[in-house]
């Protein structure tokens, strides 16, 4: 008898969690095409960036309770795409990408001179100036935006873009 007591305690439970595991899905869901965006503008590879919005949802899965105020959901997520594009693009710099050579040559695809000068300047500038710069002019958002996902004053955003600015155009 106290078998069935509790497995009926457990059933209330188990919904609980099932009715919260929709509800973060279904937020999340109504985010997928931004953070894959995000995740693109990083990675620029399409396997990767899914790969990257796969992690992140599930690490925000994992650590959801962690998150005090459900009104900043959205740049909680962001934030953990961009940590997931980061991880992935340190993981790229310890390994040998011959095969990622190999297989841009053999598609014999050419890209604009303009988009690869702007690539490597991306990647020549500071972390904290390109990670401002892509959410400002490759994802539309604005300073506060910025500041909120990234966890800075609004002001220090607005010094990061100028300098993020000035040093591509040197670059360039």
């Amino acid at each position: 008898m106290e078998k069935t007591a509790e497995s009926t305690e457990m059933k209330p439970k188990a919904r609980s969690l099932s009715e919260q595991e929709a509800q973060f899905f279904e937020r999340v869901e109504r985010q997928q095409r931004k953070l894959y965006a995000i995740a693109f503008s990083y990675l620029r590879s399409e396997a990767d960036s899914l790969e990257a919005v796969q992690e992140a949802t599930c690490r925000a899965w994992i650590k959801r309770k962690r998150l005090k105020n459900p009104d900043v959901f959205e740049s909680w997520l962001i934030r953990i795409v961009i940590n997931c594009c980061m991880d992935e693009l340190r993981r790229r710099k310890r390994s040998f990408p011959t095969a990622e050579f190999e297989e841009k040559a053999g598609t014999g695809e050419m890209q604009s001179h303009n988009r690869i000068d702007l690539e490597r300047a991306f990647g020549k500038m500071k972390s904290k100036y390109r990670h401002a710069v892509m959410l400002k002019y490759y994802h539309g958002m604005t300073s506060a935006q910025i500041a909120h996902v990234l966890k800075k004053p609004e002001g220090t955003v607005k010094t990061w873009l100028r300098e993020g600015l000035k040093q591509l155009k040197d670059f360039l």
